[in-house]
């Protein structure tokens, strides 16, 4: 028996694995920080033995009321990944497995790649409206990636998406696969129309340092890029600094930054209510994106998400409370479960990559049926 983690996004401590009924781990910390829950790891044992698992001190993770209801996810070919069902008392989740095969990966919730995220930015940039461009590199010398999607003319309208700021949220680039995908698809009336009339400029992945160390929250030193909005630096933020100075060349009318949330088991949005500028038109535009994305799919739902803030108290340093202060534009976090979206549960998967893929065209519909009121 052989636990790994010596690989991209790998993250595990092993504390004990003399027996295959006992084995007990633990979740590192992101670097220069004690933020822990992120953990992908790959057993090697024998097919048909039973092996008994538990993650322990999860008490002083970052979340630790995501853990309640959650099942590991897992995978033999890194293609489908599945649910193992998982029990937590508080301080430790527990799971069983019997292997089919010798090698069997886990993971707190499907890994989206770097190989991938590659191949997600050069199959784009195929299409004949589609640039690649490389804005700068991170602390550890990895590219910032900007697609700009659409040519830009007088009264189009800029649309900015961006995902994984918090690197381990991985279905945020599972779901910009599936926007972009139905955005360069040119038997999708949706997509050309809304090329007809604004360009898109996505960043998929805003921390590939994170993605790459396995992090959960932050990018190569600690930082958290979603708190760097305000005041970002080259020496701590690149990511954020690089992306913003853009934003300020193009200008912004709609922004959506692609998040997953560890505890709740819902999709949902938080938008820009406790800004400084908010306004009737804010609020018109926020209430028209929702009741679209409730009209085109039962995958998405207002009524539980993240409390409003209060009138003036938004903290400007995240980014859809920046990006709707300073361009006072539709502004949201798209927020989606590392559990289930439980009013459509999914008891062999979860909320997967595959649902994710498929709420991002879902959200481009509804930037569709939006466009015409920003």
């Amino acid at each position: 028996m052989k636990i790994f983690s010596n690989f991209e996004s790998g993250n595990i401590n092993v504390v004990k694995a003399d027996t295959p009924n006992d084995i007990q781990l633990t979740i590192p910390a992101d670097n220069q920080t004690e933020i822990s829950q992120w953990f992908h790891f790959r057993l090697e044992g024998v097919a048909g033995q039973q092996y008994s698992f538990s993650l322990l001190e999860l008490a002083k993770s970052a979340y630790p009321e995501g853990w309640q209801d959650y099942d590991v996810v897992a995978s033999y070919d890194r293609e489908e990944w599945f649910r193992i069902p998982s029990q937590f008392n508080g301080d430790t989740l527990t799971f069983d497995v019997i292997p089919e095969h010798s090698s069997m990966f886990f993971a707190y919730f499907a890994p989206y790649s770097y190989d991938r995220h590659q191949d997600l930015l050069h199959s784009a940039q195929t299409h004949h409206c589609c640039q690649l461009e490389t804005l700068g590199t991170t602390l550890d010398n990895n590219d910032i990636s900007l697609l700009t999607i659409g040519e830009p003319a007088e009264g189009k309208k800029n649309i900015w998406v961006i995902g994984r700021q918090h690197p381990g949220e991985t279905m945020a680039e599972w779901f910009i696969e599936g926007l972009l995908q139905r955005l360069l698809d040119e038997t999708d009336t949706v997509g050309r129309a809304l090329l007809d009339n604004a360009v898109f400029r996505v960043v998929p992945n805003m921390n590939p340092d994170g993605s790459i160390r396995g992090h959960l929250r932050t990018n190569a030193i600690g930082v958290n890029l979603n708190r760097e909005w305000q005041s970002p630096s080259m020496v701590k933020s690149p990511e954020v600094f690089l992306v913003r100075e853009r934003m300020l060349a193009t200008g912004v009318d709609m922004f959506l930054d692609i998040h997953g949330d560890e505890a709740i088991p819902y999709n949902f949005v938080a938008g820009s209510e406790g800004v400084p500028s908010y306004d009737e038109r804010m609020a018109t535009l926020e209430s028209a994106f929702k009741q679209a994305l409730l009209t085109i799919t039962p995958e998405f739902q207002d009524e539980h998400g993240y409390d409003k803030d209060e009138p003036g108290k938004a903290n400007l340093t995240v980014g859809s409370n920046w990006v709707a202060e300073q361009f006072k534009c539709l502004s949201y976090t798209v927020e989606m479960p590392f559990k289930d979206h439980i009013s459509h549960a999914d008891e062999l998967y979860g909320w997967s990559p595959d649902r994710s893929f498929t709420f991002g065209q879902d959200v481009l519909a509804a930037v569709y049926s939006t466009l015409n009121k920003l």
